[in-house]
């Protein structure tokens, strides 16, 4: 079992335990990775780009979280439509070598 899968098998069981189902519609899943990724993006709210790329310390740890919070989602979102996710992002880099052509 891979890792992804171990993680996978760790968010369903945990949702599970807490009847959380019924809430994880793929509808509902969009909405919380985009409500996670406007607290991410809050994160560097107001950093300079140097700030930004040298981020460390108690901020890392929180960008860290807000990390973690829209992987989650995006896993259990993988897992209630039955989507391999490393296949979807292996189809789309294949995608995106002819749409964005190498520069070097």
């Amino acid at each position: 079992m891979s890792e992804i899968e171990e993680l996978t098998q760790a968010i369903r069981e945990f949702a599970d335990k807490r009847d959380w189902g019924v809430f994880h519609t793929p509808k509902n899943l969009a909405m919380a990775i985009t409500g996670e990724a406007g607290e991410l993006a809050a994160e560097f709210q107001w950093l300079t780009p140097e700030e930004a790329n040298t981020v460390s310390g108690t901020k890392l740890e929180e960008i860290k979280l807000e990390i973690a919070d829209v992987a989650i989602y995006l896993l259990r979102m993988c897992d209630i439509l039955d989507v391999d996710i490393s296949a979807a992002i292996k189809a789309k880099l294949q995608i995106n070598e002819k749409r964005f052509p190498a520069i070097k």
